[in-house]
This record gives C-alpha cells, structure tokens and sequence, in this order.
C-alpha cells in the first residue's frame, strides 16, 4: 500500500509539473500583450499565490473588488502561471505576474501599495509580508466555525477584516495576547451583496436540494467531506423523488487525495447525468462552474459539510442541514452555531426527504437561523456590508497616510 501511495503521489507531482510547464510557455506568448498598471496607481493589491485549483477563494472577491477599485484602485499578484492564466480570462481588475521574488519587488517599487489583502494562508503569503510600509490585512474567503478561522496566524498581519462577532469571540478565546479590538474590523459578508450567476433550471413545482459538499480534508482534524458517507445515499434519494431537484456542487478538490472519495464524487456525477437522461424535465444540477451566489440563495434546502458554505447559507436565512463527520477524530467546535445546527447524520442520510420536508416547515428552525445570522454577520440588509467593507478600506488607507507622514524626514 505504501508503494502504492508513493506512486500515485510521484504521478500527480508529473502531471502538475507538466501543466506548469504548458502554462508557463502560453503565459509567456501572452505576457507581452498584457498591460500592467501605471506607477503609482494602486491603492490595495490583493496577494494569490495558489495555483489553479484554489481559483475559488479569489473568485468570490472579484465583484467586491470591482466595485472598490471605483475608488481605491486594486490589482490582483499572482504568482502561478495556471492561475495567472485563469485571471487574465476572470478577473474584473488589472493583474500583475510576480512569479519570482524579484517581480513581487518590481511591483513594490512600482506601485509602492498601502493596503496588501490576503484570501488565505498560503505560506508564500510570507514573502510579500516582508515589505513593511504597507498594511497586511487578511480577509479570507469565508466564515467559519473551522480550526482555520482560530490559527495563530492571524497575528502575522497588521489587520484582519472578519465578518462579526461570532468572529471576534472566536479570536478572543483562541489568541493569546491578541489585541482584537484594534487589529480585527468587522465588515459583514460583502460577497453576499454580489451573490451571481443565473439559476440553470426552470422556475416549477420542485423542491431544490443544494447538496455543497468540502473535500476529504489534507488531516484528520479536517476530516469533514461527506461525499462518501452521505453523499451518494443523498443524491440517489433526491434524484429518485419526482418532487424534488439536485444541485450538486463539490468542492473544486474533492478527492485529490483519496481515490475512494473522488469514487463517490464521480458516482454522484454519473447519477445525475442518468437522472437527467431518464427524465430530461428533472434538470437536476452538477455544478463546477466558476460562478457563486445563485446556488445558495435559490435552493429551498441546503445540505452542507462544516465549511464556510455553512455560513454563506446561513446569511440567506434558509433552510439548512449540516453533515455530521463520521470520523472521530474530526475537529467540530459545537460552542458557535454548530452547536445548534440541523445535524444530518450518516445513518440518517436515507431520510434525506423527510428531513428537507421538515426543515422547510418547521418554522422555529427559520427563527433560529435568523438569530445566528445576526450574530455571525450583523446587517445583512443588501448593501450594508460592502459600506462597512469600503469604510474599512478608507479607515486603512486614512491610517497609512497618518502614519506615512510621521515617518516622513522632519514629519
């Protein structure tokens, strides 16, 4: 088995070399004809070391990140190929190509930016934290009650934009010496303001499931993919009920790790497309499409793992059931909302359309939610949080100026 792993684990590492190298020598006929900003003209850059398969945790910022750039211009830095590549194509701001230490210093030197923001905890994050007249400010991409959203990483950066204050009391009992009340700004969920894309199904008498499983998880700790303990049992029922609809929509990577995962996943996809073909009016959904929003306001009922799809459900203040990770070992932190959630167990995933008929006429569980969204995000009037998320913005960019002439010669 061990031989076994260390060749699967040998062929992924060629076959990621070898898309590197293809994106690399596109990237190169493509570079020349890409205009970069002019000196001196970017207020925030947004910093994305991932490659490809990560798109995701930047994507949900390009509608927030437009509309800020109407007043403090933004660039995105990439420093993948594959993913400058995917920018080039997606991205609603100007991107920058900074795959080497040299071209991060260019772009300083250049743009000499006040505010760098940071969607994840990459660790080649910390090569661009190392130029110190600017502010570093991490904002994720997405809340959760997961072990990420406590890391003691939060400390590296001058700021962190949470959503609320779920958020700080989290921080708060986490951190040690922590001086949340300065270095933590809540904004809400800006993203919610900008939930996109348009529902591919008709407008009928279904009931719509959104199934939004995570991955299997790189730990046991993160062990809360439900894919091949929930998930297949979940979508042959929805899919077997004239009355209801599927939408499937995995994270982007369920079972890159484990091949009996990525089994489940595939079987799901297979089921729906027989589904589809058998009864062409079903228009049950497998969804990998870059576009994020309609999924989560439309469905009736959301079935999610622990992940921050929980909490972008929970700012719709619909109907929701969470999978309960059958892995022991699984870190679940039932002190915030997981404490309260609709748990859909395992051997309970056969009753999967008695529980969404339930969820959606139990009317108590509606006012629930309604009081966990206050708590995990505030307002959530439409609007509301893109205000605070460009009045944190200003707040950095009024402080930097401050602090830019104090150490100014003779300031």
């Amino acid at each position: 088995m061990a031989i076994l792993n260390d060749v699967k684990t040998a062929k992924r590492l060629v076959q990621r070399l070898l898309r590197s190298r293809r994106s690399r020598r596109t990237l190169a006929k493509v570079l020349p004809t890409v205009d970069r900003p002019d000196p001196g003209t970017i207020d925030v850059a947004v910093y994305f070391a991932d490659g490809p398969v990560n798109m995701y945790q930047i994507r949900q910022w390009y509608a927030p990140l437009r509309e800020l750039a109407e007043t403090h211009p933004v660039a995105i830095i990439s420093r993948s190929p594959g993913a400058m590549l995917t920018l080039l194509d997606e991205s609603p701001v100007p991107v920058v190509y900074a795959r080497q230490i040299v071209d991060l210093e260019r772009f300083v030197e250049e743009q000499r930016p006040k505010i760098v923001l940071y969607v994840n905890q990459n660790a080649r994050n910390f090569q661009m934290m190392r130029y110190g007249r600017m502010w570093h400010v991490f904002v994720n991409h997405g809340e959760s009650d997961k072990m990420y959203m406590t890391t003691n990483q939060f400390k590296a950066y001058d700021y962190a934009l949470i959503a609320g204050d779920a958020a700080r009391d989290r921080l708060k009992q986490a951190l040690w010496d922590y001086d949340i009340d300065r270095r933590a700004i809540a904004i809400g969920r800006p993203q919610a303001d900008h939930f996109a894309g348009a529902v591919p199904y008709p407008d009928d008498d279904r009931i719509v499931v959104l199934y939004a499983p995570t991955w299997e998880g790189d730990r046991p700790a993160a062990e809360y993919g439900s894919i091949a303990t929930h998930g297949t049992i979940i979508a042959d029922r929805v899919l077997a009920s004239p009355r209801h609809r599927l939408v499937y929509r995995p994270h982007p990577r369920s079972g890159v790790l484990d091949a009996g995962y990525r089994a489940a996943h595939e079987r799901i996809i297979a089921a729906i497309s027989a589904a589809n073909a058998a009864e062409p009016s079903a228009h049950h959904v497998y969804d990998d499409g870059p576009t994020m929003g309609w999924q989560i306001a439309a469905a009736d009922v959301a079935v999610t793992d622990i992940s921050a799809m929980i909490y972008d459900r929970l700012a719709v203040g619909k109907p929701l059931l969470v999978t309960r990770p059958t892995s022991d070992a699984a870190d679940v932190d039932d002190a915030g909302y997981l404490g309260a959630a609709d748990w859909l167990l395992a051997h309970d995933a056969g009753a999967i359309i008695d529980r969404v008929d339930a969820a959606l006429h139990d009317r108590s569980r509606v006012e629930e939610l309604h009081r966990w969204v206050e708590r995990y995000f505030g307002d959530t009037t439409p609007g509301v949080a893109t205000t605070r998320f460009h009045a944190a913005i200003d707040r950095l960019v009024d402080r930097w100026e401050t602090v830019a002439r104090e150490h100014r010669p003779g300031g």
